[in-house]
């Protein structure tokens, strides 16, 4: 996996390749229909241009994540 500095800002599709070597989630697809619809995580624009910090990045995907589990019987208990 490349390395991120946290200092620097992401394209969206570098976002996209730290998204899935870190959490196997994310496509430029994806990341683009959420800065229309939302939901997606925190970005900024420089110019036209839109920009992710990794921490940004990763707060997003923790968010979508699960408590853990043992069990796959415990994910319907928490969903």
């Amino acid at each position: 996996m490349e390395q991120f500095s946290e200092n620097i800002f992401l394209t969206r599709r570098e976002a996209a390749t730290y998204l899935q070597a870190k959490y196997r989630v994310g496509a430029v697809g994806t990341l683009a229909k959420a800065v229309t619809v939302g939901g997606g995580p925190a970005f900024r624009k420089i110019g036209k241009r839109v920009v992710y910090l990794p921490s940004d990045l990763d707060a997003w995907a923790r968010e979508r994540m699960s408590e853990p589990m043992r069990s796959s019987s415990e994910y319907s208990r928490t969903a």
